[in-house]
């Protein structure tokens, strides 16, 4: 139990926070009886946590536009000139942790849990056309989610199903150097989605715009090892509704693995560390006990098995899970992906 260091006004900034798909935390109200000497507290809170599901992203995994560990086999590689279509289906789940990794406890062993499906959508042409000695490309993620969030504070479980925030990319650069791929783009995540400042639950868009800029590798050999990895830092800018400033993120997709004939296996996963503090006008969020640390700063390490199988039309179909650890400051459990790759 504890004392909110917080006014009113901020917990109802902070609960309106959205981070892919996204959540916040709603009011603390602690009233002291001096008369008895006794503390009488009283928490209605909701943290936070999905901003956006977005096929870059499903995004505010607890505070994410992005969503992490889509990007695996060949990362960085950027295929011939042509057209691609990329489709993400997945599934995540996962309970509300503190900044110690614990689950959040409301009293009575009651939780705060969040599911998602989503279904992303990709377009990429990459042209005929070159720009500082690579190949020029451009690409479009429209994201479908369906976010379920249950929570004590609101009086259980509530559902949103709906396009969740568009992302652009009109830069992505391509090179190869002979084993060595290597792409630079720069995402834009466009506040397409619904959103409702009174209750996270129901809120698919983050209500901000946010810039990425990506560097991905991939070391692809003859002797069909690869090893793979895609750096992201997403900006965020402010949320006007609510004055509150969710912090800046780098996240790392990642895989090593090997293709034999038809088929690859390896072990895939993802890395996200906010980098900046949570803020409300200009303040950095105080920490709240058992709930959260000062910043709100959100992290998370996942890893778990990933297999490709390429038909003979080209067409590559790649599944995996990845289990959460390492969680702080947001949702984490585990994540279900299946990626198909077709190519026009």
């Amino acid at each position: 139990m504890f004392a909110s260091p917080l006014s009113e006004k901020e917990w109802r900034r902070v609960c309106a926070r959205q981070t892919f798909c996204v959540l916040a935390l709603r009011a603390v109200q602690v009233r002291y009886n001096q008369r008895v000497n006794s503390m009488k507290k009283t928490i209605l809170l909701i943290a936070g946590a999905l901003a956006g599901v977005s096929a870059s992203a499903l995004a505010k995994e607890g505070g994410d536009q992005s969503t992490n560990g889509a990007e695996s086999w060949a990362a960085g590689a950027l295929p011939p000139p042509g057209n691609y279509f990329l489709n993400y289906a997945g599934y995540w789940s996962g309970d509300l942790r503190n900044a110690s990794g614990n689950k959040v406890d409301f009293g009575n062993g009651k939780r705060a849990t969040l599911n998602a499906t989503y279904d992303a959508l990709r377009w990429v042409h990459v042209t005929d056309s070159k720009l500082l000695g690579a190949d020029y490309a451009f690409h479009v993620i429209v994201p479908v989610v369906n976010l379920s969030i249950s929570h004590p504070a609101f009086g259980g479980r509530d559902s949103k199903l709906g396009v969740g925030d568009i992302v652009i990319d009109p830069l992505v650069l391509g090179w190869h150097r002979g084993d060595l791929h290597t792409t630079f783009g720069l995402d834009i995540f466009v506040p397409t989605g619904s959103y409702d400042k009174s209750d996270p639950r129901v809120s698919i868009g983050s209500n901000y715009w946010s810039f990425e800029p990506v560097l991905a590798f991939s070391w692809l050999p003859a002797s069909g090892w690869e090893a793979s990895a895609k750096f992201m830092y997403n900006i965020k800018t402010k949320n006007d509704d609510t004055d509150y400033q969710s912090g800046d993120e780098l996240h790392v997709d990642w895989l090593v693995g090997r293709t034999l004939g038809s088929w690859g296996f390896g072990v895939a996963g993802y890395y996200l560390k906010q980098t900046t503090d949570d803020k409300v006008d200009g303040s950095r969020i105080a920490a709240v006990p058992d709930v959260w640390s000062a910043g709100r700063r959100g992290q998370v390490f996942a890893y778990g098995p990933s297999i490709k199988y390429t038909t003979a039309g080209h067409v590559a179909l790649i599944g995996q899970w990845a289990h959460e650890t390492s969680v702080e400051n947001r949702f984490g459990g585990d994540k279900f992906l299946f990626k198909a790759i077709v190519p026009f």
